[in-house]
């Protein structure tokens, strides 16, 4: 239809996502009676109403509902022709919007921004922090190019690829360093910390336990990793956390790492993308620069990164680990 742009599109897009003029706008960078304008403009060109105008949000009509359909449909289109321009161009250059789960982004994520700044300064790189689910959305409705999450993620529309395996390691009080690894049967009658509902480490560390059908009254939930250690340096329980997590997460609790007994739990941490994007040949640079991140191959092993005085290993047995100097 004459007189619809590309801008208004994206506009209306926006405001269909967030349900609020305000957020719209914020997530457009203009100001709210800038969009506000273009949707009435919008609306004008159709001779029909696309939202109900309420105080605090704004609901779709019928038809903006439809439409918001179509659009998106639309703007998925046009970003892939902007891809395909792209993926002729070496090396990569331009916008790449990537998620990454939260229990990977802190420590995966700056090692990431450097090495691919370095590999591709053209590059301008979107990260996006949110649990799997919402990654995966955005994915298929094209507000992403890739991410970071852990696999498989059984969405027929994306193209999984595997990046490199972690251990997930026991997290308990100090005081607890000495006593003997517990095994699965154990953990699950102890007091455990995990992740609050969406986050697919919680799903994981659950089945490690044999816990996923029935949760156990005793367990209590955090919002990250971080107020999870916390939780167990001040003595309320255990919990379970990545590998790639123990440097950062356990400088500053009172908290002593175990490595569980095998066969030892673990995730395959690997990329995303849709299986129609163009850009597809040009993700595996990216995502070979991501496994050499995950690899640590810049930076040393856990063992001697931990702050805290002893370090078990369920099958070796208990092994001193000093605290490097400050």
């Amino acid at each position: 239809m004459i007189g619809i742009s590309m801008k208004q599109l994206r506009y209306f897009d926006a405001l269909a996502q967030h349900g609020h003029f305000g957020r719209a706008a914020a997530a457009c960078a203009i100001s709210q009676p800038a969009l506000s304008l273009q949707i009435k403009e919008l609306e004008d060109t159709l001779g029909a109403p696309l939202v109900e105008r309420g105080m605090r949000q704004i609901r779709l009509t019928g038809l903006g509902e439809e439409f918001a359909l179509r659009v998106r449909d639309i703007l998925r289109a046009v970003d892939e022709l902007d891809d395909l321009a792209r993926s002729s161009h070496t090396p990569l250059a331009g916008r790449l919007r990537i998620g990454v789960i939260p229990t990977v982004a802190p420590y995966l994520l700056p090692r990431v921004i450097q090495r691919v700044g370095e590999r591709f300064p053209g590059l301008d790189l979107r990260p996006r922090e949110a649990v799997t689910q919402r990654l995966v959305e955005d994915l298929v409705e094209g507000r992403l190019d890739t991410a970071i999450v852990a696999l498989p993620v059984s969405e027929p529309a994306l193209n999984e690829y595997p990046l490199f395996d972690e251990e997930f390691v026991l997290v308990r009080p100090l005081e607890d360093a000495d006593k003997p690894v517990p095994k699965p049967e154990v953990l699950r009658e102890m007091r455990l910390l995990l992740l609050e509902e969406g986050h697919c480490f919680r799903a994981q560390a659950l089945s490690f336990c044999n816990l996923a059908s029935s949760v156990p009254r005793d367990l209590m939930e955090g919002s990250s990793l971080t107020t999870l250690v916390q939780m167990v340096g001040a003595g309320i329980g255990v919990t379970l956390i990545p590998q790639m997590a123990v440097p950062i997460e356990t400088r500053s609790a009172a908290v002593a790492v175990a490595r569980l007994a095998a066969p030892r739990p673990s995730r395959t941490i690997g990329m995303v993308w849709r299986k129609t994007n163009p850009l597809a040949g040009q993700f595996e640079h990216i995502a070979d620069i991501v496994r050499a991140a995950g690899q640590g191959r810049d930076r040393p092993p856990m063992a001697a990164l931990q702050r805290f005085p002893r370090q078990i290993d369920a099958d070796a047995g208990p092994a001193r680990v000093d605290p490097p100097a400050s």
